[in-house]
């Protein structure tokens, strides 16, 4: 079970309900005075979604699932302070926290910016919510984009880089390196790699994430199931050729690229198991791959003229010492690195809901067309 310790030198006071929707989970848990007291992850089979032809009419499905586990579980409703949700796919953003509003609601049930099961996250938490007279919040929803405007544009005018990354994760991460270290995020510029079936590389400089790969859209480095960035040329080649539909281009750069696309697996502990086998096309995708991620890191710290304090490994990932040390050793000129293997998206939400008690976060209100800064 997860525990928070400290809020801005406090211990964590309330109960906190967070939410995570996925493509076929359902994971929620209770915070206590920033402990776990209750977690719990629904799988929802096959069979049960083919019920609906959208993701988004899920939503009382799931709705109904999170309340019946809780009252066989104990939990009182009306105990609850706050419901923290997984941010979905909106725009425009920034990162942080937004409380549910009409607004997001709107763009996230009609699937405006994208349509993905995170988006039922905030919809499930402000209906929880309002049964028991509370407010709902999302944080550092995916598509928060800060990007500064040199790091936005591209040689095509038609084509602008944007913003998608690990933005929960990679945010609670920076969090936990200034609280071990004493420093203030506002004196603090760090590059965060966060590595799992996608990898985003950010440049998190004084609490904002000014520029970083784009972890779903092909702007980035080779992952576990992502081609990454690849030549352009032989790309509209092979668009044209005849062969392929849209949609089976778009699979081969996203969800069947990278180690899928090599060996027919998206976990790296197999690959890593045939490098270390010494199989010759294995090692040669763990080389690509460490220095894929070194590249990214070392661009990146070119946006501040080198001048980063930290270097954060977090993700699954995380765990490969082949993998971590490998990076190390290409980009410890840089800056001195340091690995934080693994994730909780619960937590990091849970974190956020005691900010947001103990009256230490900034809350946004979102707009569906421009960005607010409250």
């Amino acid at each position: 079970m997860s525990k928070i310790d400290n809020i801005n030198g406090k211990a964590p006071v309330g109960n906190v309900l967070v939410i995570n929707t996925g493509s076929t989970t359902t994971k929620f848990a209770v915070f206590s005075d920033g402990k776990s007291v209750f977690e719990k992850k629904l799988e929802h089979s096959a069979d049960s979604l083919a019920a609906f032809s959208d993701v988004m009419e899920q939503d009382k499905m799931r709705t109904e699932a999170i309340l019946t586990a809780l009252k066989e579980a104990g939990i009182e409703l009306n105990t609850i302070d706050i419901v923290m949700a997984r941010g979905g796919l909106f725009v425009p953003c920034l990162t942080g926290v937004y409380s549910v509003n009409d607004d997001m609601k709107e763009v996230l049930s009609t699937s405006r910016d994208g349509n993905h099961a995170c988006n039922l996250s905030a919809l499930i938490g402000d209906a929880i919510a309002e049964k028991i007279n509370c407010k709902a919040y999302i944080a550092d929803a995916p598509m928060a984009d800060e990007m500064i405007p040199e790091c936005r544009i591209t040689g095509v005018p038609e084509f602008q880089r944007t913003s998608v990354l690990h933005t929960l994760n990679s945010r609670a991460i920076v969090r936990r390196y200034l609280n071990e270290t004493g420093r203030k995020a506002e004196e603090t510029t760090a590059i965060v790699c966060h590595m799992g079936g996608g990898v985003s590389v950010s440049l998190h400089s004084k609490g904002r994430v000014i520029d970083t790969t784009n972890a779903l859209g092909g702007d980035g480095p080779i992952t576990p199931e992502r081609a990454g960035g690849c030549p352009p040329f032989p790309l509209v080649d092979m668009c044209f050729s005849g062969k392929y539909t849209k949609a089976e281009i778009k699979k081969k750069l996203v969800g069947r690229g990278g180690a899928v696309a090599w060996f027919g697996t998206n976990d790296m502990r197999v690959v890593e198991q045939g490098a270390a086998e010494g199989k010759e096309d294995y090692v040669l995708f763990m080389k690509a791959f460490v220095l894929n991620i070194s590249k990214y890191i070392a661009a990146l710290a070119t946006v501040v003229d080198g001048k980063v304090d930290a270097i954060l490994l977090t993700g699954g990932i995380a765990y490969s010492k082949m993998v971590t040390e490998g990076i190390t050793e290409r980009v410890k000129w840089v800056a001195p690195v340091k690995v934080y293997p693994g994730e909780d998206e619960l937590e990091a939400l849970a974190e956020n809901g005691y900010l947001i008690l103990a009256g230490a976060a900034k809350v946004h209100t979102y707009n569906k067309n421009r960005v607010v800064e409250d």
